[in-house]
């Protein structure tokens, strides 16, 4: 079994591998317009996640605490408390996200720095003075202790092996928490490492820009960039598909409309994987990844065009189909309207009303006089795809 048998190959002195508690002071940031994207992500790696932080949520009403606040259960379908981590999330009362979030039960000994049991959150670093805000808001007279675990304490690292005969398996123990990244297939392993060091995995160091365009082109969002603070729906957000959701839970924060939604609504918007290309390029087939965009010529990249950028019909009026969120090179994230811009087949429609396959789709953005545009194509992933197919049913 491949996994924590081996040390990582640690970089020696001068190699120029950064380590977490200094990353964790850099804002996660793509590329400049005027510099060179990242090159396509190796097929195997462990990469520190800066842009990620940690909140500790301990105390003997922890569990009941955190059950009424998240969109998750605590407790594992046979009533048993959870002892492994969990995608999940906070909302608002009107039901929009918050932060999005992994959950991580632990028990006191067991090698976290915190007395006690209870739960490590990890969230959006730049969010993490707003989340225990959030948090601390709803804590009463619950006897609950909330505070941040610094990067000495711990830090968060993403591993994934594409290229192994048999899938990674890392292993859990008194230095590190791991768990199965459940959003989307072949996305990897998180793992929480309990000191400064680099978690023992026979990988290749990595970074966390690869991490991302990994996630780009499995279409997951991540984070207040890609998961609107305030504004997102998590359906629209595909929680419920990257198993962040229980719909058979008690009550929580922004159930109601979460629920209602599930059961009553259509969602016709889903943040997708999109492709940007020149205005003079046919549409593409297939979602690669080229960091210099649509081709070496190309004067546009994805982390040019500012969030929320409208996405129209190319030649025709009418409503939006969707927005841009973040991207990279080519590639990125889009809130895209599923019966515009996809043939995927909404609930109780006999065919996708208003899509075609010859529509072209384009982002313009910039004053009349430095106006800028490219083309947009939006796909949906097959772990999507599926999934929305299983929940109509």
């Amino acid at each position: 079994m491949r996994g924590l048998a081996k040390r990582a190959r640690v970089a020696p002195r001068g190699s120029g591998l950064v380590c977490p508690s200094c990353r964790l002071l850099q804002r996660r940031q793509f590329a400049s317009p005027s510099s060179t994207a990242p090159p396509p992500p190796p097929r195997s790696g462990l990469a520190a996640l800066p842009s990620r932080a940690l909140l500790s949520v301990s105390g003997p009403d922890a569990p009941k605490f955190l059950q009424g606040i998240i969109t998750a259960n605590v407790s594992r379908s046979d009533g048993l408390p959870r002892t492994t981590g969990f995608y999940t999330g906070f909302l608002n009362a009107t039901g929009r996200v918050v932060h999005d979030v992994f959950v991580y039960p632990f028990r006191g000994g067991s090698g976290v720095p915190v007395e006690g049991d209870g739960f490590l959150i990890e969230a959006d670093a730049a969010q993490m003075s707003r989340l225990a805000k959030y948090i601390k808001r709803y804590k009463l007279r619950a006897k609950v202790a909330v505070r941040n675990v610094t990067p000495d304490e711990a830090t968060v690292w993403q591993a994934w092996d594409d290229a192994a005969a048999s899938e990674l398996n890392p292993t859990a123990n008194g230095s590190r928490m791991v768990m199965k990244d459940p959003r989307a297939p072949h996305l990897g392993y998180r793992i929480l490492q309990l000191d400064n060091k680099v978690p023992e995995v026979d990988l290749e160091t990595s970074t966390e820009e690869a991490y991302t365009i990994r996630r780009y082109l499995q279409g997951v969002p991540e984070g207040q960039d890609e998961i609107l603070r305030e504004q997102a729906l998590p359906l629209e957000s595909n929680m419920e598909l990257m198993k962040g959701i229980d719909f058979h839970k008690g009550c929580y924060v922004g159930q109601e409309l979460t629920v209602r939604t599930k059961h009553r609504g259509v969602v016709r918007k889903r943040i997708l994987p999109c492709m940007i290309y020149e205005r003079d390029k046919a549409a593409p087939q297939a979602l690669t990844y080229a960091p210099g965009g649509d081709s070496p010529e190309s004067p546009t990249t994805a982390d040019m065009i500012p969030g929320e950028t409208s996405i129209g019909r190319l030649g025709k009026r009418g409503r939006s189909a969707g927005k841009w969120l973040r991207g990279v090179g080519n590639i990125g994230l889009g809130l895209c309207r599923l019966e515009i811009m996809t043939d995927v087949v909404l609930p109780g429609e006999q065919a996708a009303a208003t899509y075609t396959p010859d529509d072209e789709f384009v982002l313009e953005w910039g004053g009349e006089e430095s106006k800028s545009s490219v083309k947009v194509k939006a796909f949906v992933p097959e772990w999507l795809r599926r999934g929305l197919g299983e929940s109509q049913r």
